[in-house]
């Protein structure tokens, strides 16, 4: 008997994925396959009993949030948490300070703009407390991607960021920019503009700081 169309694209992703994991991994990367989204909380729960970490805290990402783990984690006993997320009762300063102590924390959480095949992580932000995070600050980063992020190249995965993801971000954050009204990258002048600064990861230093969790299914934008 055929196997169903969707166990047809899972199976086809899953080898994709595990292709990913070992050049990340050949790249100093921690990297895991979660098959489906309820099965990263296992993975998580792995990460971060192995941790000697005792702070958390975490970067946007709408994949971290799809997969339930904020919700539980931000009320976590077993972790000092600082819940960037949370702007109750708090001025535009008090946000970005919260940002910038996050980078002090033990345990950072976070996800990926692109992947490439190669194993490189592909990011662009707009204020760089995500980024930052990623290149240093934290003792550990844990990185949540969907595998609607996995891309060949870094042609792709610029092109994926410009004329996908920062659109539809700014679409979300309701920020005044072209792309938001038009859909499409004006390599705008905007002073809300989202697209500032560009990371490429090829290595995590020092080996294993940097986990990635690779999720058979799309997750984010």
């Amino acid at each position: 008997m055929s196997s169903s169309p969707n166990a047809a694209i899972d199976s086809y992703w899953k080898l994709r994925l595990e292709s990913v994991k070992e050049r990340l991994e050949a790249n100093n990367f921690d990297a895991y396959v979660a098959d489906t989204t309820e099965d990263v909380k296992p993975i998580m729960d792995e990460i971060l009993g192995a941790s000697e970490g005792k702070s958390l805290s975490w970067g946007g990402s709408k994949s971290f949030v799809e997969t339930g783990l904020y919700h539980e984690l931000k009320e976590s006993s077993d972790f000092e948490v600082l819940d960037t997320y949370d702007k109750t009762d708090c001025s535009p300063e008090e946000v970005m300070e919260k940002r910038r102590q996050s980078l002090l924390a033990d345990i950072y959480i976070t996800g990926s703009n692109a992947v490439i095949e190669e194993g490189y992580l592909v990011n662009l932000d707009m204020i760089g407390n995500r980024i930052a995070a990623i290149t240093f600050g934290p003792k550990e980063v844990v990185i949540i991607v969907g595998r609607n992020k996995v891309v060949a190249d870094l042609e792709d995965a610029m092109e994926r960021v410009k004329s996908y993801a920062a659109p539809v971000n700014a679409m979300r954050l309701g920020m005044k920019t072209p792309c938001a009204q038009t859909g499409v990258c004006h390599d705008c002048k905007s002073p809300q503009r989202i697209c500032n600064t560009w990371t490429i990861t090829e290595k995590s230093f020092p080996k294993g700081r940097v986990k990635v969790i690779l999720v058979n299914a799309d997750l984010g934008f």
